[in-house]
């Protein structure tokens, strides 16, 4: 999101929480046919805010809009958004002269500032509809891949590039994919609502993936100058509860929250000065937090019990063989390797060959995980990632091979768009030696 004016991290933070929740109040007044329109009108409405509510230009338009004092964050801030958005929507639809009788009725009175009931609504004024705005966007008739990519824009909240990174495609292939799958949405019968039984678990797949992507994009940053954004990795958590909620008997619903929690126990330890990133084996343990990895490890103990394991369960028990050992030193690394030998027969990936040759090198010595690499020099999807490279050069290091291990930290570094993973990559390739 662009403002004319710098906007705090408490009111960006803000935004970003409500921003899924006004989208599928709209959603739901006015139909997934107007799903395109809703989350434009939106936009304006984040926008107005983060200038608004700053004390930017402009602000005494938008206090209008929403019959609000133009000087900081309103009272109800949620009801602001919706008044505002509802009024760029009306707009929209007015200049387009396609208002149905339904709409003037909606908005035919004037915008109070609160988040009132349309007519025939049965929902009370402070009813959070992402969780249905997430099944809309997972809906059947579009492809996984599009499914994925429009409910990290629409409830996520990022970037087609952020986007584009986390599927390994060029971004105007995925501002194509993101376009195809709102028209697609328009184009379905379906009412804004959960999904029925016979879909619930098909569309539960891809919406635990969104919330996957969501958080890792949030614990490392794909690119630019931050390390990890703590808002999207809060989301992506908040989310995961609301689904366990939900879905108390779902076995990868709770792994994918234990994972998330394991994981982000250890945002604290993960820089060190300057912003500068701490890998796992170097990280200050004490930093950890443990509230939250006694949570996870309880969760993923739990459902180990009676669930299958899938790929989040597996992944949250990984995390939790690291959370147990007081010292790097102390890992069962033979454990962590029996893991991902499961998890690769599960659901084999290239991101997961990259983890288990680390865990292949740790039990049986550094040339058997650069072998297991070998493959994955061949595969697109692969072949240019900074991981591989920063992997093999890990590897390498161990190895002893300094040369080989200084070059490929070089490489990685040049393949990243992270800058905090750009200058631990290079600063890896100083401390070797010519």
């Amino acid at each position: 999101m662009t403002a004319a004016v710098p906007v705090p991290p408490d009111v960006e933070d803000l935004l970003r929480t409500l921003a899924p929740q006004v989208l599928g109040t709209l959603v739901r007044r006015h139909g997934h046919g107007a799903f395109g329109a809703c989350e434009d009108a939106v936009q304006e409405a984040l926008l107005a805010a983060a200038v608004q509510w700053t004390g930017g230009p402009a602000a005494e338009d938008d206090a209008d809009d929403a019959g609000e004092a133009a000087d900081g964050v309103p009272e109800n801030p949620r009801g602001w958004l919706l008044t505002v958005a509802t009024r760029r929507l009306t707009d929209q639809w007015r200049s387009e002269r396609a208002r149905r009788d339904r709409e003037a009725a909606v908005f035919a009175r004037e915008p109070s500032g609160r988040d009132e009931p349309a007519p025939g609504e049965d929902r009370p004024a402070d009813h959070d509809d992402t969780l249905t705005l997430l099944f809309l966007c997972c809906h059947p008739a579009l492809s996984p891949p599009s499914q994925v990519a429009l409910t990290l824009r629409a409830v996520g909240g990022l970037t087609t590039a952020q986007i584009a990174r986390a599927f390994l495609v060029p971004e105007p292939t995925m501002a194509q994919r993101v376009s195809r799958a709102k028209q697609r949405i328009k184009a379905t019968g379906a009412r804004f609502g959960m999904p029925p039984p016979d879909e619930r678990d098909e569309r539960l797949r891809a919406v635990l993936h969104v919330l996957y992507l969501i958080f890792n994009e949030g614990y490392a940053v794909s690119s630019g100058p931050d390390l990890q954004r703590a808002d999207l990795t809060a989301e992506a958590i908040r989310l995961a509860r609301a689904l366990h909620r939900l879905l108390p008997d779902d076995g990868e619903v709770t792994g994918l929250l234990a994972l998330m929690l394991l994981t982000d126990a250890r945002r604290a330890a993960r820089s060190g000065p300057g912003g500068l990133l701490v890998p796992l084996t170097e990280q200050d343990r004490t930093l950890w937090d443990r509230d939250a990895i006694e949570e996870g490890t309880r969760l993923i103990t739990e459902a180990l019990t009676w669930s299958p394991p899938g790929p989040y369960q597996l992944q949250a028990a990984i995390a939790a063989v690291h959370a147990e050992a007081p010292r790097p030193e102390d890992t069962d690394w033979p454990q962590v390797l029996a893991l991902y030998r499961l998890l690769s027969r599960v659901s084999p990936n290239p991101m997961v060959t990259l983890n288990e040759a680390v865990a292949v090198a740790m039990v049986d010595g550094p040339a058997a995980g650069l072998e297991l690499l070998r493959p994955l020099h061949d595969d697109d999807r692969m072949s240019g990632h900074h991981r591989l490279a920063a992997v093999r050069a890990h590897l390498l290091e161990m190895a002893g091979d300094a040369y080989g291990a200084r070059e490929a930290y070089r490489q990685a570094a040049k393949s990243t768009t992270s800058l905090p993973e750009q200058r631990y990559l290079e600063s890896r390739a100083a401390r070797l030696k010519q």
